[in-house]
Formats: C-alpha cells, structure tokens, sequence
C-alpha cells in the first residue's frame, strides 16, 4: 500500500494497487500545472485509489477537453488527472506520494514542446509525443 498527501496535508490518499509505468511529460500544460520543466506521472487504477481525508479539498480544471486536473483548492498541489472516456484510470503525480518507491520513471515523453531551457540528462527513451502502446 502507498500513502501520499498535498503540500497543506489537507489531503490524504492511499493507493492499495500497483503503479504503472513512470513516465516525465514535457508537454505545455503540464509543465505549467506543475511550475517546472515537466510532470512525473504514472497510471493506477482508480478502483485503487481512495481519499483518507480531505476529498472535499478537491478541485478540478479541465484543461483539454476530457482531461481533468484535480488539485488541493488550498495548497494547490497537482494530484492526479482523469479523463471521463478512461474511468478505469488516474495519472498521479508521483510527487504527492509519501511512501518511498524503487521504480525510477522510463521515458520522457512531448519533448518536442519541453521548455527551451530543460536539458535531459539521462539515456531514457525521448518521444516527439506520447507513444502508441
């Protein structure tokens, strides 16, 4: 089981399931819902996802159509996003979890629009946009 919370701890979250794979988006929006030059995040099952506290600290911004950024409307942590064509899924932002993890992230991924002044470091797989599973 992995525990996690927003930067206020308002909010508490466990996630009894497993993540999937790590991958660092380079894209616009979440390099600007998150303030740096990319966002971590990894698919779970929403079934495995439950609030310990503070669900009605939530707050949503559909940033694309169907996409959905749910955030702490106090601290305005990143927590998640979800999309209504994929109920079965949640990206968190890994950054939220409390629990150490051993998985590292996999790939970068939109690097065709990352921040001019990022440089990847690291011998990842780079995609133009997200690959086709």
């Amino acid at each position: 089981m992995l525990k996690g919370s927003c930067l206020c701890n308002g909010i508490q979250y466990e996630i009894q399931g497993d993540l999937g794979e790590i991958v660092q988006c380079h894209c616009q929006k979440c390099r600007k819902a998150n303030g740096s030059a990319f966002a971590t995040n990894t698919p779970i099952a929403s079934e495995s996802f439950r609030f310990l506290k503070g669900e009605e600290l939530t707050a949503e911004f559909e940033s694309t159509p169907g996409v959905f950024r749910v955030f702490c409307k106090q601290c305005a942590s990143p927590l998640y996003s979800r999309r209504p064509s994929q109920p079965e899924v949640l990206r968190l932002r890994i950054g939220t979890l409390d629990t150490p993890i051993n998985t590292k992230p996999s790939m970068h991924i939109f690097v065709d629009s990352k921040a001019e002044w990022d440089e990847i470091n690291d011998d990842k797989p780079q995609y133009a946009e997200r690959p086709v599973s």
